[in-house]
């Protein structure tokens, strides 16, 4: 399962509501490519599936399907903007090497 900050939390609502979202949910889902092989994919959406790993932060939901979860299962997804950077950074205990950006990863 995937947990989200406040601070992520706050971001996916901010998105949500700009779309007309009532009750956001951040899917979290690993994707091939990327530097290191694996990559973070991230989509705001109002549901979940059937078979979602569901956390829940300040009435907003994190959802990862199973496939996923194989790879970034306990990791913590926070939002950071800088002027350099601003978008969703994942703290992944699994992963045993990233790229500098912080995009993909391998396990």
């Amino acid at each position: 399962m995937v947990t989200l900050t406040e601070r992520a939390a706050a971001k996916v609502r901010a998105l949500a509501q700009s779309r007309g979202g009532a009750r956001p949910v951040l899917r979290v889902k690993v994707g091939a490519g990327g530097c290191s092989g694996m990559s973070y994919q991230f989509d705001v959406e109002e549901d979940v599936r059937p078979d979602d790993l569901v956390s829940e932060t300040s009435g907003v939901r994190a959802a990862v399907d199973p496939r996923s979860d194989f790879f970034i299962g306990g990791s913590v997804v926070d939002y950071e903007e800088s002027l350099m950077k601003s978008g969703f950074k994942v703290t992944n205990p699994l992963a045993k090497s990233s790229c500098s950006c912080g995009a993909s990863f391998n396990v």
